[in-house]
């Protein structure tokens, strides 16, 4: 008997990760994408990946709305001011961002403003009626959130902006790419307008500071952190690949195709959590922060005895 009770405890939360409902919050929709990747076929990847709701970011923003209005409410369009690889290290100086951004969130079709790379030595630092602050201001203004892009090595950026902005919702990408868990929590700690994604923490990009071990568990301070911060994380994708070349000009980018591997990995460390943790930084959070008119697409089903 013994033995058997510990063979369900072992099956039930694999059954339950493979039943959880995620809420993809980090989907990339590119020019460099669309050549092997059509709308159509995004969407049976995201059914293939049992992903129940997620968020696209266009290159350019228009392009988001292809797959948004083919989902059936399945998926909201974030606005991003790149319209073309290598927008990234030039938005933060194009003026004509924040009219656009400003358009773009009047006309309706847009949920949010992102991925906005703040990169050492492209994004200057933010200072009173530069782009990046005119962005959070008008965020704030929307009540939309900014799926912000750290890539470096320290907290202190961050922290600046969150408390510079109190009233803006920001979205951590990535969770500070690099950060491990002490440096992300002190961010949480200071601004509770703050929430994690763990987008692209895994095995194949962001290496160095790794929140699960070899085996696909987490780490005990992530562990911890996803705990003590159970409203505050929320999980993606970021179907872009291979990492290494990032919009090569002479490949497609063949991130859709990796989509199921990634949620594999996820899956399994969200297993680790308590149901109700897991269900939470699953999908709960990520449903809340961008399509809160959802409904229960969060609710787990019941497992069949």
């Amino acid at each position: 008997m013994l033995r058997l009770l510990l063979l369900f405890l072992l099956i039930i939360p694999v059954r339950v990760s493979a039943q959880l409902p995620v809420a993809d919050m980090h989907l990339h929709y590119k020019w460099s994408q669309q050549e092997v990747t059509s709308p159509e076929e995004a969407l049976r990847l995201l059914g293939a990946a049992q992903v129940a709701v997620g968020v696209v970011i266009g290159t350019p923003a228009e392009r988001a709305l292809a797959l948004t209005q083919r989902s059936g409410g399945r998926l909201v369009s974030i606005w991003s001011p790149y319209r073309e690889g290598g927008d990234w290290s030039r938005w933060a100086t194009d003026k004509s961002v924040v009219q656009r951004a400003r358009a773009a969130l009047a006309s309706g079709n847009y949920s949010g403003i992102g991925e906005l790379h703040l990169v050492g030595g492209f994004a200057p630092r933010s200072t009173p009626g530069d782009v990046t602050s005119q962005l959070m201001t008008l965020a704030a203004e929307y009540d939309v959130p900014v799926l912000l892009h750290t890539e470096f090595s320290r907290a202190d950026r961050m922290r600046a902006l969150c408390t510079k902005h109190p009233r803006t919702r920001i979205v951590w990408a990535h969770a500070g790419a690099i950060l491990p868990a002490a440096a992300v929590e002190s961010v949480l700690a200071s601004c509770d307008n703050v929430v994690a994604g763990l987008a692209a923490r895994d095995p194949w990009r962001f290496v160095n500071n790794p929140i699960t071990d070899t085996q696909g568990k987490l780490l005990p301070a992530w562990r911890a952190l996803l705990l003590r911060y159970p409203d505050r994380f929320m999980v993606g994708s970021d179907p872009v690949w291979p990492v290494d070349q990032l919009d090569r000009w002479d490949e497609a980018d063949t991130g859709w195709q990796e989509l199921e591997r990634f949620w594999i990995f996820h899956r399994g460390w969200l297993a680790d959590l308590p149901a109700n943790v897991a269900v939470r930084i699953a999908c709960k959070n990520a449903a809340d922060t961008f399509m809160p008119t959802a409904g229960d697409v969060c609710v787990p089903p019941l497992i069949d005895e």
